[in-house]
């Protein structure tokens, strides 16, 4: 799988490191002019992001106090709604929660719709964390292509979290009254680095591979998951006839890769069922396209047990199912459906992708799961954000065999 570099400074991810966390060294580089790549199609802003003002946060010790609170939250512009809502606990205790395409208030001074937002959460407040130019956090290429987040996790390094998110490159409409169409064109990876205490920050964005639609190319980072050592990068495809065959989930496949090496996908290995080895298009399926997974999805190990939570055939779909394995490569046996979230053609409510959130509100056996939520008339959504929040549940994990 060649990599794609749309890095916008000719300056390796680990030194973009030391120039945010050392600011010595940031003085240094900006005495040097670092140069710009002129055709690098995204750009990596050198200017910190920042956090918007303190929205206090109630108390919520159960799932139904969280849903009141998701449901009542108005916040102060920069975030009225959006879906996915994937999440990572940082070492300083406070989670950092990525979003896909998330709509702002209408009187909003900047870009009102974005592929991708972050909010941070301590035990006070939520806060967004926004850019300097006021658009994506993960911006734009310079061809219009987006980036949607998947999955993310953060590696403890000293003094700082070191925070990959997976990503989805797309491309269709750019405002929140058009229509719902989309090319996927393959997967990325985003770096952050957030001191203690502090502020996440830019520091690198990858794309993996050509752009290019085909459904059947694993969209790696679909879901990730960080044990012993390694990043698992799960990758999620359907047949390029699915349609015709009726297939409406999505088959998953699994790579690994040590963190500093990431963004190097000749160091990746990728399961063929017996070993890990190099060839991407080795890798097997851990489990099929048919009856199979939505196409983002949460990967997590548990006291030896792995979990793979999501919602079995997409937005056609109505179950919530959990894999389960002995290991990251499976074999992975799904439960009975666990609980029903189905759309609704009727009202054109859409429930969809759900996601694992381990560590919010552990009780044993079980896991709070989030679900995300929208409106086929988006002109419903524009005036009325709050539905297109998130909802949680909590349900059981499937007794170990």
């Amino acid at each position: 799988m060649p990599l794609a570099r749309t890095r916008a400074l000719r300056v390796p991810w680990r030194l973009r490191v030391l120039l945010v966390t050392v600011p010595a060294i940031a003085l240094m580089a900006a005495a040097l002019a670092v140069a710009p790549d002129p055709d690098a199609p995204a750009a990596v802003s050198t200017t910190p992001a920042e956090l918007s003002p303190c929205q206090p946060l109630p108390a919520a010790t159960t799932v139904d106090q969280l849903n009141l609170f998701v449901g009542a939250l108005r916040g102060s512009g920069e975030f009225e709604g959006a879906d996915v809502g994937a999440d990572t606990t940082l070492q300083d205790g406070r989670r950092l929660w990525v979003f896909g395409d998330t709509l702002r208030s209408r009187d909003y001074d900047g870009q009102r719709f974005v592929r991708n937002s972050m909010l941070l959460f301590d035990p006070a407040c939520v806060r967004v964390v926004t850019p300097a130019d006021r658009g994506a956090l993960v911006p734009d290429r310079k061809d219009g292509v987006g980036y949607w987040p998947m999955s993310v996790a953060s590696i403890p390094r000293d003094g700082y979290d070191l925070v990959g998110v997976g990503l989805q490159r797309v491309k269709g409409s750019d405002a929140p009254d058009g229509p719902q169409a989309f090319d996927n064109l393959g997967p990325s990876f985003a770096l952050f680095i957030v001191r203690r205490g502090g502020t996440p920050q830019l520091v690198d964005v990858e794309d993996f591979g050509r752009d290019s639609s085909d459904p059947s190319r694993p969209t790696w980072g679909a879901a990730a998951a960080v044990h012993d050592g390694w990043v698992y990068l799960y990758g999620t495809a359907r047949p390029r006839d699915a349609a015709k065959k009726l297939v409406f989930g999505f088959s998953l496949r699994v790579a690994r890769v040590r963190p500093d090496d990431i963004t190097d996908t000749s160091r990746w290995q990728y399961w063929n069922g017996t070993r890990w080895q190099g060839s991407a298009s080795d890798a097997v399926q851990l489990i099929d396209a048919e009856g199979g997974v939505s196409q983002t999805l949460s990967v997590f190990e548990q006291d030896g047990r792995w979990f793979a939570v999501s919602k079995r055939d997409e937005f056609l779909g109505s179950d919530l199912v959990i894999w389960s394995a002995p290991s990251p490569t499976g074999p992975f046996t799904a439960s009975a459906p666990l609980a029903s979230i189905p759309s609704d053609a009727g009202t054109g409510a859409l429930r969809y992708m759900p996601l694992a959130h381990p560590d919010l509100l552990p009780e044993p056996g079980t896991v709070v799961v989030s679900y995300s939520q929208n409106n086929t008339d988006l002109a419903k959504v524009a005036d009325d954000p709050f539905l297109y929040r998130p909802r949680f549940l909590r349900v059981r994990l499937p007794d170990v065999p």
